[in-house]
């Protein structure tokens, strides 16, 4: 992989995990700085590896190179020396005058658990904390939360100031939950890692479809709490289900040209049987107690979306799980997929009329749907829905999905 690959997917998976090491050690008061000496680490990186080549050991150089640079500048800064230092050597066995920067598996974990509840922290709103996790525990921009949050790039980026600042006035420490900090924040806590592996999915800020950089991060971000005792919980495992199941189907969902490939076409040989076991055992795994979450609903489709058969059996759970999403956690999206089930139990014509109550007319998903749903029923109003959604969609992968479908009705129009 050459450096302008590689330097950005270490920064993906790399930046994070020694910026919460980094901050596990400063303390929130000094995020800024954790994350300046990270960002150097990987200008030195860019820098370095273009003049004398890539090191055989790229992240073990990284983390050297980080070691070396936090060491350097407790040194040369008064306040870190007359302050930060003096707390740190306070907390460090006294057997052991030097500071560790211990940047081992076992302490980045520890730290990434820490930093993700400390940045969910209920002085600030839902809003606040999954920006900010976003942005300083997976490495998101400004741009891809803005989209995530159909939002703008000014409002994140504040919101993102604000949420760091109020940590700061709280005096928030960082270290491990406990069992009222799980249960008060771990809502908030999947919500990001949701958010995380949905940006990877389906990736609208980055004109393509599937980052499975994006959805291995979320994966292993919600491995990270299933590891941990405390954050072993039903939901926790239902979202790693539900990760499984969709991420079984990565093979198959886009061609060699990049281009996706709709559920139907798809070529089932390649869906990854491995991930739908896992999903299977993680889904049997959040079955216990009496939580019920939306992610349990979300992995019980996705696992029936695993079931090659198309049986009319198989629409008829899928269309009770969505029933009940619906009515667990309403979103219009969840509303909209419901109204596909629905065609495949009922009709297109039922499917129709339930569609066009929802009446979300700036997405183009929508209109795609309906001309999919009247193409059978009525060609020019099928491809007046397409016409539309091909004006509102974003990515060259859907637009050229919507080009095909018009194509295809206009050839039927010819026969």
């Amino acid at each position: 992989m050459e450096n302008k690959e590689l330097i950005p997917n270490l920064f993906r998976t790399e930046y994070q995990k020694i910026v919460s090491v980094l901050c596990h050690l400063f303390g929130i008061q000094h995020i800024e700085i954790a994350e300046d000496i990270v960002s150097d680490t990987f200008l030195s990186a860019s820098e370095t590896w273009a003049i004398k080549g890539t090191p055989e050991n790229p992240a073990a150089w990284l983390y050297t190179v980080a070691k070396n640079k936090t060491k350097n500048y407790l040194k040369r800064h008064t306040l870190f020396e007359t302050k930060i230092v003096t707390e740190i050597k306070y907390n460090t066995p006294i057997n052991n005058p030097e500071i560790d920067i211990n940047l081992s598996d076992q302490n980045i974990a520890d730290s990434q658990l820490a930093m993700i509840f400390t940045v969910c922290n209920p002085c600030n709103s839902d809003e606040a904390q999954i920006a900010l996790a976003l942005n300083l525990l997976c490495g998101f921009g400004i741009s891809e939360i803005s989209d995530a949050f159909l939002s703008n790039k000014e409002v994140i980026y504040k919101r993102i100031n604000r949420a760091k600042e109020k940590l700061k006035e709280e005096n928030i420490k960082i270290q491990n939950p406990n069992s009222i900090e799980v249960k008060d924040r771990i809502k908030t806590v999947l919500k990001t890692i949701y958010l995380l592996y949905s940006e990877g999915y389906y990736s609208a800020s980055q004109n393509t479809t599937l980052r499975k950089d994006l959805c291995a991060e979320a994966m292993r971000l919600t491995f990270l709490l299933i590891q941990n005792e405390s954050t072993n919980l039903p939901e926790t495992n239902a979202l790693m289900a539900l990760m499984c199941f969709h991420s079984s189907r990565f093979e198959a969902r886009t061609a060699d040209d990049g281009e996706i490939i709709l559920y139907e076409d798809q070529d089932q040989s390649l869906w990854n049987q491995e991930l739908i076991d896992k999903g299977t055992y993680f889904l049997s795994r959040s079955s216990t107690g009496t939580t019920l979450s939306k992610y349990h609903l979300e992995a019980g489709i996705a696992y029936w979306h695993t079931i090659k058969e198309d049986t009319a059996a198989k629409w008829e759970h899928i269309l009770e799980l969505y029933n009940n999403l619906i009515i667990l956690e309403y979103s219009p999206i969840a509303a909209l997929n419901r109204t596909y089930a629905l065609s495949k139990v009922k009709s297109n014509k039922e499917a129709i009329i339930e569609a066009e109550k929802l009446n979300l007319t700036d997405n183009h998903f929508y209109y795609s749907l309906l001309g999919n749903l009247y193409s059978e029923l009525d060609i020019q109003k099928a491809l007046q829905q397409f016409e539309t959604a091909l004006y509102l969609a974003k990515t060259d992968s859907d637009k050229n999905i919507i080009r095909k479908n018009i194509a295809e009705l206009h050839f039927k129009m010819k026969q």
